[in-house]
């Protein structure tokens, strides 16, 4: 899985759930969704407060469920990181499949519940895990 300029489904969204809820203008229930071509991965609202009101590198983690003898089994994995860049403008997300940048006043916006998504761009000659 490559990065591609123009993918439409490279976005940044609150997971959507019955059971959401608003406190300080962030939304509590399954966190922050960054949905990358196939991938779903999420960030956990506290770290989504960390994130933007700290700068600290988060955990972007996804969830993965096995089926063993019928049984639904899940796991969590880390599959990479995101962090405030240097100039504190942006949100850089890497991952294994690659790195993507969100504009921080766009990532701040869909935390807040202002917008309902942000696109990401990718950024190409950038691969950590490789």
């Amino acid at each position: 899985m490559t990065p591609e300029a123009g993918t439409l489904a490279c976005t940044v969204r609150w997971a959507d759930g019955p059971e959401q809820e608003k406190t300080e203008g962030f939304r509590l229930a399954g966190g922050l969704i960054v949905h990358v071509e196939a991938e779903r991965c999420r960030i956990a609202p506290e770290d989504v407060r960390s994130l933007i009101f700290a700068g600290r590198p988060v955990p972007v983690v996804r969830e993965r469920v096995r089926h063993e003898r019928g049984v639904p089994i899940g796991a969590i994995t880390i599959e990479g990181h995101a962090a405030v860049n240097p100039a504190g403008r942006a949100v850089v997300i890497h991952l294994r499949a690659g790195s993507w940048i969100v504009p921080l006043v766009s990532f701040r916006r869909v935390a807040r519940g202002e917008a309902a998504s942000a696109p990401l761009f990718p950024l190409t000659g950038v691969d950590l895990y490789e």
